[in-house]
């Protein structure tokens, strides 16, 4: 059993890493914002 225990600590604890760095890159990096335009066919407007 304690090999078990140790397993389940060991995946905890890179389990808690893997959260922290997720949420670390969700919180503390912020997205660049941009102009697109997107060129729409007039036919795409046209009832058949």
């Amino acid at each position: 059993m304690p090999t078990l225990f140790r397993f389940l600590s060991v995946v905890a604890v890179i389990g808690g890493l893997i959260y922290g760095a997720i949420f670390a890159l969700a919180n503390f990096t912020a997205p660049k914002s941009r102009d697109i335009t997107v060129v729409v066919p007039q036919d795409k407007f046209l009832k058949k």
